[in-house]
């Protein structure tokens, strides 16, 4: 809840380095962008002081200077491929991602289908991109990728690609997910370009892990955490310590993949740019970091919410074990346990307590809160509002939804919606309710202006809620937690 991480000093640096890097390479510079460009919630927890659009609105900064391309790797698109976090098609998420990134003011230049072997759902969306007046550019598979460098990097690999083009010094290289061909993307186009007798060189920004942090420090376990299902591994870059004698973070795909990519770049330009892996990178986050106590305390949340959240996968039959017996590892080198998530005890204890669900959040002064099932509010309803009561100063005795609100909703619900009798009210429904009922009532008024103070909280349910109700955590800043069972035994859940 302490903020730990200067975000204007963010901004204002990390846009000056990316302006030293396009100088590096005479005025051009293809730059990788992994993770989130948007809704970097991950980044806003680890690094309390984030802001969760913080890199698009440092692009904002540099969109004079700076054009969008967006990847998807047309195998994602015939086999209908999902964004977890948002439930749509990587090929929705390009539009949406084009949508949002013109929104900002910033130009999209086109679309690179990657791995593009003629797939006919590949070829439909084309053509769908193409009539919304979209340029799209086809890249196609290369035979020996990545280590024939000599067939890589020739007419029939690069050379067959459609050369995008450009014109502005900054191409950010985008997309909608991992997997989507950025890299080879930007080296297809240094290609392009050095046959041409442009200047142009590559850069990657990764948020994490951060380089200029030790290997164990929790922010960096927290992005082993978030990747848990990938594998990732965060390590000592070899290269960077040869060749300087200094330690740097990095991770296992980039470090592996490095001396072929050194070997492209030689290939391509005659010579590297690059020693490491780590030296290829942009990112500036560490030096922003002014409480370091701050954001390892919010990153070991992290590691524990993560976990958590891997238990609930699992029942939900949606992973295995691997992510949780790698999650546990990680809890231990950070010292901690899922005891030291304080609103995960008073929930469960609230549960044991009452009979049913229950659900707990912690304050911004550390105090704790409850809420729990009644006949007319679920624990997470009872809850949210019993903590806007909370922020108020509104008395706890005071009903801020009484059932004369509630009755008809539910009424409405049962009668005329198909509703089952014994449903309680969504978040959603509750927090409409308190808007309306705040048009006559002060009290609901003052509970509706604290949802800004909500972000941030911690807070932990008995049992998993439905997509409703943790969709209303989320977009209220809540980090929330489940235990790994449902309140009805039953196989369908929604």
């Amino acid at each position: 809840m302490k903020i730990g991480f200067d975000n204007d000093k963010y901004l204002k640096i990390q846009s000056e380095h990316i302006r030293e890097r396009i100088s590096q390479f005479g005025g051009k510079l293809y730059l990788e962008f992994g993770g989130k460009l948007f809704d970097d919630f991950h980044a806003s927890r680890v690094l309390p002081g984030f802001h969760p659009d913080s890199k698009i609105t440092m692009l904002r900064q540099l969109k004079d200077q700076a054009e969008i391309i967006i990847v998807i790797n047309a195998a994602d698109i015939e086999k209908n491929k999902v964004r977890g976090d948002l439930g749509i098609t990587y090929d929705m998420d390009v539009l949406r991602l084009a949508d949002a990134f013109t929104s900002f003011g910033l130009k999209v230049s086109g679309v690179v289908l990657t791995r593009f072997d003629r797939q006919p759902s590949a070829i439909a969306y084309e053509k769908k991109l193409q009539s919304l007046g979209m340029r799209v550019y086809r890249h196609y598979p290369i035979e020996g990728y990545p280590s024939d460098i000599p067939h890589i990097v020739s007419d029939e690999g690069f050379g067959r690609n459609d050369y995008i083009e450009t014109t502005r010094p900054l191409v950010v290289v985008t997309a909608p997910g991992p997997g989507s061909g950025k890299m080879a993307t930007c080296l297809s186009q240094l290609y392009h370009e050095n046959r041409r007798g442009i200047k142009a060189g590559y850069a990657k920004f990764e948020t994490f892990p951060v380089w200029n942090l030790p290997l164990n420090h929790p922010v960096n376990l927290a992005y082993e955490a978030a990747t848990a299902d990938l594998d990732d591994v965060n390590m000592i870059d070899p290269f960077h310590l040869e060749a300087y004698g200094k330690t740097c973070i990095n991770y296992n795909r980039d470090v592996e993949v490095f001396p072929v990519l050194n070997a492209i770049f030689e290939k391509i330009q005659g010579t590297s740019p690059y020693k490491s892996p780590t030296d290829m990178g942009v990112n500036m986050v560490g030096f922003c970091i002014s409480d370091d106590e701050a954001v390892s305390e919010a990153a070991k949340q992290e590691i524990i919410r993560r976990y958590f959240a891997a238990l609930c996968d699992r029942r939900r039959g949606n992973a295995g074990d691997s992510p949780i017996f790698k999650l546990e590892l990680l809890m231990k080198k950070a010292g901690i346990s899922a005891a030291d998530r304080p609103c995960v005890q008073a929930a469960n204890l609230k549960a044991e307590q009452t009979g049913g669900p229950a659900a707990a959040m912690q304050m911004e002064d550390g105090k704790i809160l409850t809420g729990k099932t009644s006949t007319l509010l679920g624990a997470s309803s009872a809850l949210l509002l019993n903590s806007l009561k909370y922020l108020a100063g509104i008395d706890d005795a005071i009903q801020l939804l009484p059932p004369t609100i509630i009755d008809p909703i539910m009424d409405m619900k049962v009668k005329h919606l198909g509703s089952d009798e014994s449903s309680l009210l969504h978040l959603n429904e509750i927090l409409i309710a308190l808007a309306m009922a705040g048009v006559s009532d002060p009290n609901a008024a003052k509970a509706i202006a604290q949802l800004d103070r909500l972000k941030g909280l911690q807070a932990h349910s008995s049992v998993i809620l439905s997509q409703i109700d943790e969709g209303v955590f989320k977009k209220l800043g809540i980090s929330l937690t489940c235990e790994p069972k449902y309140e009805h035994q039953k196989l369908y859940h929604t």
